[in-house]
């Protein structure tokens, strides 16, 4: 399983973002639906700026199975915020940290990211890093 970050989310559904035709093929390759949170929904969302701009897409996309959405169960809030006062000297995000979390708790070492640079310093509990895609 690989988890979804916010940076391909908006790519996909905005076709003028640089990376667009980048992540649109990353995702083709993708043998299932990756998993995600509320948080980098959320965050995406608020990126694609409208509903006519990406965020109909991006809508049809989860009701339709392309992502799946993990819940977030309680016994990991303070994991969450463990994550975020750990990595507060670059603040680390809800929606970052919300991916740690669920990797942690569902073993994923895979990340389907832009943001290269943040998620290859963080370190999971469950593995040594993150493995990086694309």
């Amino acid at each position: 399983m690989v988890l979804i970050d916010t940076g391909p989310l908006v790519a996909l559904f905005d076709e003028t973002e640089p990376a667009h035709k980048h992540c649109y093929a990353t995702m083709q390759k993708q043998a299932e639906a990756p998993l995600t949170t509320w948080p980098v929904l959320t965050e995406a969302f608020h990126l694609l700026g409208g509903w006519e701009r990406g965020q109909s897409k991006l809508w049809d996309f989860l009701l339709a199975g392309g992502i799946h959405v993990g819940d977030i169960p309680e016994e990991l809030h303070s994991r969450i915020g463990e994550l975020m006062k750990k990595y507060s000297d670059n603040p680390m995000d809800l929606a970052d940290a919300s991916l740690v979390a669920i990797a942690e708790y569902h073993h994923i070492k895979k990340i389907f990211t832009l943001d290269r640079r943040d998620f290859s310093r963080y370190r999971p509990k469950h593995c040594t890093h993150f493995t990086v895609v694309p």
